[in-house]
């Protein structure tokens, strides 16, 4: 299984990959995690990554997408693996779908968990508290749900259009959420 999931901020992404990587024994893959993993590596990429965000930059659609080639051409993602967090722009979708075609592979379910955005908020005031993440102030909240409305939002259109795109509810216990989730990548 080579699945991609999308979905807002909020929604329950991370909770949900743990699970659906846990039922099918495939690597979660983050975005963060790999960026992290290629500085610690001290590998030439590892250089270009940490010379970036050592210069308070973004990382470029191009050089995230090369820390992915990278990682998804390790032995545990033979059998497959969860994408989260990437591709999080159109061109970071088209560069994943031009690598996995000369790879000859494709993937095999884009998942977008759905909720609406005062359900979001909600959720993201109550998970403050101890311990909280420091982005969930309902400012960063909203900022945070805006970046994704601009510029991760349309990925989910790009495989839409590409007829791979399946949304589930978001709305319910994590059970529930999660039976609805192993529904669609098993379609």
């Amino acid at each position: 299984m080579r699945i991609v999931l999308l979905g807002p901020p909020g929604a329950g992404k991370g909770t949900q990959a743990v699970l659906i990587c846990k039922k099918y024994g495939i690597p979660h893959i983050s975005t963060g995690e790999m960026l992290r993993d290629a500085v610690a590596s001290g590998s030439d990429l590892g250089k270009m990554v940490k010379s970036v965000l050592d210069s308070g930059e973004l990382v470029t659609d191009q050089l995230v997408m090369q820390v992915v080639a990278d990682r998804l051409r390790r032995e545990d993602c033979a059998r497959g693996y969860l994408l989260d967090g990437v591709p999080r722009t159109v061109v970071q979708a088209e560069i994943l779908r031009d690598m996995l075609a000369e790879s000859k592979t494709a993937l095999t379910s884009v998942v977008q968990i759905s909720v609406p955005e005062q359900v979001l908020l909600e959720r993201i005031r109550h998970r403050g508290g101890a311990g909280a993440r420091t982005d969930d102030t309902a400012e960063v909240a909203a900022k945070r749900l805006q970046v994704y409305w601009a510029q991760t939002a349309p990925v989910a259109e790009f495989y839409r259009v590409a007829g791979l795109l399946v949304e589930v509810n978001g709305v319910g216990t994590v059970e529930e959420v999660s039976e609805r989730l192993f529904a669609a990548v098993e379609r």
